[in-house]
């Protein structure tokens, strides 16, 4: 029996890992829509909490006063490289003159950028629930009451780089790292979730009989963590050619993304094989097995949307649902594929 402060961080944590992947959903949603400078500053938006619905609700002088704002955060920002020893990040944000052009107000983009904001905030709070909850825990598992603790560290660190994405401008190695940082988050969610919930089970695996669905699974993860790498870098790429030709010719802008299109296209195939590779040894191994099979089969459905996706993207000339549906299916798929693995590799085992 699960006593009560246990099982509402449970369902909080739940809930949580839910939360941050609809807040996945409306980072792909801004950036399909390219409303990522919609709020030109950060934490508020044009300086308000609750942002203007009109131009003329501005000061006429609005796009200089965010552009010099955005100029002397990056200096701060360039200053914090140099003393870490980047000195070619911190000069090439010195010289972006990207970063210099000022955004004309768009209501469509700036509330779509608002409510992206307003789901990282809840996000944030549900992680501060989550700290106070895991307290529970402070006896028989320490680790999650450290990781709860650790996992709001990071989000707050998320937090101010997102502040810098704005900042620079959506930089590409910057954004990458936010996105990334966005995959820590949601493991470390995964397994406070598992880990809480496998306290009150005394399930045993064959290990002798699953080691290499071990391997095959941490693969997996390892290829999707690339892949959405490879994904956020062909976004990148993607955007600059989309602006050299002035948003016009939109069928050419795969073809012109280069060779980082052609590497996230043929490491597909890698990732595919591997996926089917797991589903058919959890298949044979675990087909009675409720929570195994599940997540096989939930993991084959997410694949194959996400063959469908990257496709219909390739195919169609990035059709902006397309790439929504692209990005989140990329990281449900990693959550599942990790829950997976964190099954499998139990430490209440024996040998056969």
């Amino acid at each position: 029996m699960v006593p009560k402060s246990e099982h509402r961080f449970i369902r909080l944590n739940l809930i949580t890992i839910i939360v941050t992947l609809v807040l996945i959903l409306a980072g792909g949603i801004v950036r399909s829509t390219g409303s990522g400078m919609g709020c030109p500053d950060w934490p508020k938006c044009f300086d308000q909490y609750i942002p203007p619905t009109a131009v003329d609700q501005l000061p006429k002088d609005y796009k200089e006063k965010y552009v010099a704002g955005r100029i002397k955060k990056n200096e701060r920002f360039a200053a914090m490289l140099d003393k870490m020893g980047r000195k070619d990040m911190a000069d090439s944000i010195r010289h972006d003159q990207t970063i210099t052009v000022p955004e004309d107000f768009n209501v469509a983009k700036t509330y779509t950028e608002y409510i992206n904001r307003l789901t990282g905030a809840a996000t944030g709070f549900l992680l501060i629930g989550l700290v106070v909850l895991s307290f529970t825990y402070r006896k028989n598992a320490k680790r999650i009451v450290v990781l709860s603790i650790f996992n709001l560290i990071v989000v707050g660190f998320q937090g101010w780089l997102g502040s810098i994405v704005v900042s620079t401008n959506l930089l590409a190695w910057i954004v990458t790292l936010h996105m990334l940082l966005a995959l820590v988050i949601l493991a470390i969610l995964v397994y406070t979730y598992y880990y809480a919930n496998a306290l009150h089970k005394e399930e045993t695996v064959i290990m002798s009989k699953v080691v290499w669905l071990r391997v095959l699974i941490m693969a997996s993860i390892v290829l999707s963590v690339i892949q959405i790498t490879l994904g956020t870098e062909v976004r990148e790429a993607i955007d600059a050619v989309s602006k050299q030709l002035l948003y016009q010719q939109r069928e050419t802008w795969v073809i012109k993304a280069g060779q980082m299109f052609s590497y996230h296209r043929d490491l597909a195939i890698f990732v595919a094989i591997v996926n089917v590779l797991v589903y058919q040894i959890v298949m044979n191994r675990f087909g009675g097995r409720a929570t195994e099979l599940r997540l096989g089969n939930s993991i084959l459905v997410v694949l194959l949307i996400q063959i469908a996706s990257g496709l219909l993207l390739s195919n169609f000339a990035l059709p902006p649902v397309m790439q929504v549906v692209h990005l989140v299916f990329s990281t449900v798929l990693f959550t599942l594929q990790f829950y997976l693995y964190l099954l499998v590799y139990r430490t209440n085992t024996y040998n056969q």
